[in-house]
């Protein structure tokens, strides 16, 4: 599956479970590790977990085995490495400390539709 097609399956499974503020980054001129990075916000712990179960559950009935995810336990974050795309979904306050989205700054910036 490529790329583009693993970020619509991950932001559909997002928008599904009412995740909020969506993004995706292209970061291919920025990092040989990923394509792309797709960053979500949920309101608890328990929202955060749902929307990352959901993201998992989604990519492996399209055939792709994930390679890999961290802080599902805890709910603040998690993070799921898909290969070419890379999921980060965060509670707000979580988010705000990371500030992936400037760290990642000038790399191409889509908003999912009901994100905005």
């Amino acid at each position: 599956m490529q790329s583009e097609q693993l970020v619509q399956v991950a932001i559909a499974a997002l928008e599904d479970m009412k995740a909020q503020d969506i993004i995706s980054l292209d970061v291919r001129e920025k990092t040989s590790v990923t394509d792309i990075m797709v960053i979500a916000s949920g309101t608890s712990s328990r929202h955060v977990k749902s929307l990352a179960d959901n993201v998992l559950e989604k990519v492996k009935q399209q055939g792709v085995r994930p390679l890999g995810s961290e802080g599902l336990e805890g709910g603040e974050w998690a993070l799921l490495d898909l290969g070419d795309v890379v999921v980060h979904v965060m509670l707000p306050t979580t988010r705000e400390f990371y500030d992936l989205e400037r760290l990642w700054r000038g790399a191409e910036q889509s908003r999912a539709a009901h994100g905005e």
